[in-house]
């Protein structure tokens, strides 16, 4: 089974109100504001640290995502078919009910620590944002960077949270001791239309914000301008404004990416641009009649465009000096017996 290391470590009820994978999970729904209509299944899961298939378009090989499904409310998320494996729907249900691995944690130390573990980067908040609302109740994360640190093992963070300020301590700890990076999202800083196709998301300018308060700490952070949206944001004008933006946060780097429909997002997608921009539709469908990603030319004229605006810029020009350096005071990771010295780890980055 695809989703095997989500099953739960014990049997559970046969309660056909719950997803197949989360029969004997706990159940839990919150009575507060930012958590109504959602549910959280609490599942203790056989594995975290996930090899990405060879055949993935992306520059990691291992990830560890601690949560399935994501309040942001992305209507463009690519992720949105993963739920489709777990009986549950690629719309609301991505949005709303939310698979939690409680033992997340203790899996990644138990893991990292193992000798078969070659000391690999590991990038988060690739697949669901590993800094959602919901991280700020379960804080998964803490002890997630915390087993990272110990075991010196390199990481990446991809997200658009702000939440991520929260763990700024265990950033600059593990940033002593390898090598740590991130990038926050921000692919257009229109209000109004990050108000309808991220409603769950912190303000843009928030997230540039928090991009600026990384790299003062040390913490190198780039911008993912993802997703350029055709006919949205992608003029020169818009495009224009986003990286000007991007560039007064101090971001190290810039890589734009055009939206790409994959299946369950695709649907979710068209379905929202029918009723908000209808005229948009036939369009939609000439770009992305063939497949998830909109023709080559296109893409390599909005992202150059985006390139020469963030050189015009001066993107990564004003990075300071302690995200610019390199860990200089490594410490050995520390175990139960004390600490020890690992074999230099393979260093991949998310760019």
């Amino acid at each position: 089974m695809r989703w095997d290391n989500l099953r739960l470590a014990g049997s559970g009820r046969d309660d056909p109100a719950v997803p197949l994978f989360a029969r004997g999970a706990v159940t839990r729904t919150f009575d507060t504001p930012e958590f109504s209509g959602m549910t959280f299944y609490e599942i203790r899961a056989r594995s975290i640290i996930n090899r990405v298939p060879a055949a993935s378009r992306v520059p990691f090989e291992y990830t560890i995502n601690p949560y399935r499904g994501c309040s942001h409310k992305c209507i463009y998320c690519f992720a949105r078919k993963t739920h489709e494996y777990l009986d549950l729907d690629s719309g609301a249900d991505f949005d709303s009910k939310i698979v939690v691995k409680v033992n997340a944690a203790e899996l990644a130390r138990k893991e990292l620590a193992s000798p078969r573990w070659g000391g690999h980067h590991v990038a988060m908040g690739t697949n669901v944002d590993c800094y959602q609302r919901a991280e700020g109740r379960y804080q998964l994360m803490r002890g997630i960077l915390a087993a990272l640190r110990d075991a010196a093992n390199p990481f990446s963070i991809l997200t658009k949270g702000t939440l991520i300020l929260r763990d700024l301590d265990l950033l600059t700890e593990a940033a002593d001791v390898t090598d740590v990076s991130a990038d926050v999202s921000v692919g257009f800083v229109d209000p109004e239309l990050w108000r309808a196709v991220e409603p769950g998301t912190p303000n843009p300018r928030r997230r540039l914000e928090t991009c600026a308060t990384l790299n003062d700490n040390g913490i190198a952070c780039g911008v993912l301008m993802a997703p350029i949206l055709p006919y949205l944001t992608d003029s020169p004008a818009q495009l224009d404004r986003t990286v000007k933006e991007i560039a007064e946060a101090g971001a190290t780097h810039l890589v734009p990416i055009v939206l790409h429909l994959r299946p369950g997002a695709r649907e979710w997608w068209l379905s929202w641009l029918s009723r908000e921009h209808p005229r948009l539709v036939p369009r939609y469908l000439e770009l992305y009649g063939r497949g998830s990603y909109a023709p080559k030319a296109y893409q390599q004229r909005v992202t150059g465009l985006a390139r020469e605006l963030a050189e015009r810029h001066g993107v990564g020009r004003s990075v300071p000096a302690m995200a610019r350096r390199a860990p200089s005071r490594r410490r050995p990771p520390i175990t139960p017996e004390g600490p020890v010295v690992p074999p230099e780890p393979e260093q991949l980055r998310l760019l």
